[in-house]
C-alpha cells in the first residue's frame, strides 16, 4: 500500500468515526470494502473518500490537503449527491466518467448485501431494487 493511500484510509476511518451503518457496524467499514473492490490505486483512494464530503464534516480542500490528485478530487466531487439533484440523474452523471462508474458499481455492490443487516425490512427492499437498477444502468 502507498504512503497516499495509507493516508486516505487512515483519513476515512477519522472521518466516520463514530458513524453506524444501517446493519449497526463502524460506518469506516463501509467506504474500506469499497475500496477493497478497487483494481487500480485512484480506485481505492476514490473508494475510501466517496461518502466524506456528503457524510461528514471533512471537505474537498481537507482531501486535497492529503495529496490526493485532481482526478480523485473530481470523481469524489461527481460521487457526493446533491441531493437538489434527482437520484435518476445524478447516476447518469457518474456514467460519464470511467473512474467514478467503477467506485459507484462497487458502492453499490457493498449497499446491495442485505446480509450486513440486523433485520431486512420493506424499505431495506425496495432501497436494494433501486440500487440494483442504478447497477443495471452503470454496467451497460
Amino acid at each position: 500500500m502507498s504512503e497516499l493511500l495509507e493516508r486516505v484510509a487512515e483519513f476515512s476511518k477519522k472521518a466516520h468515526e463514530g458513524q453506524f451503518d444501517k446493519g449497526g457496524h463502524p460506518y469506516y467499514l463501509h467506504p474500506q470494502c469499497v475500496a477493497n473492490m478497487g483494481t487500480t490505486e485512484d480506485e481505492k483512494i476514490v473508494g475510501y473518500l466517496h461518502d466524506v464530503i456528503e457524510d461528514t464534516k471533512y471537505t474537498i480542500d481537507d482531501i486535497k490537503a492529503l495529496g490526493v490528485n485532481d482526478r480523485c478530487i473530481e470523481a469524489i466531487k461527481c460521487l457526493t449527491h446533491d441531493k437538489s439533484i434527482p437520484y435518476d440523474e445524478y447516476v447518469a452523471n457518474i456514467k460519464k466518467c470511467e473512474l467514478v462508474r467503477k467506485v459507484k458499481m462497487n458502492d453499490l455492490k457493498n449497499n446491495m448485501d442485505i446480509s450486513r443487516l440486523k433485520t431486512v425490512t420493506p424499505k431495506d427492499l425496495e432501497r436494494v431494487e433501486k440500487y440494483k437498477k442504478s447497477y443495471a444502468f452503470l454496467e451497460k
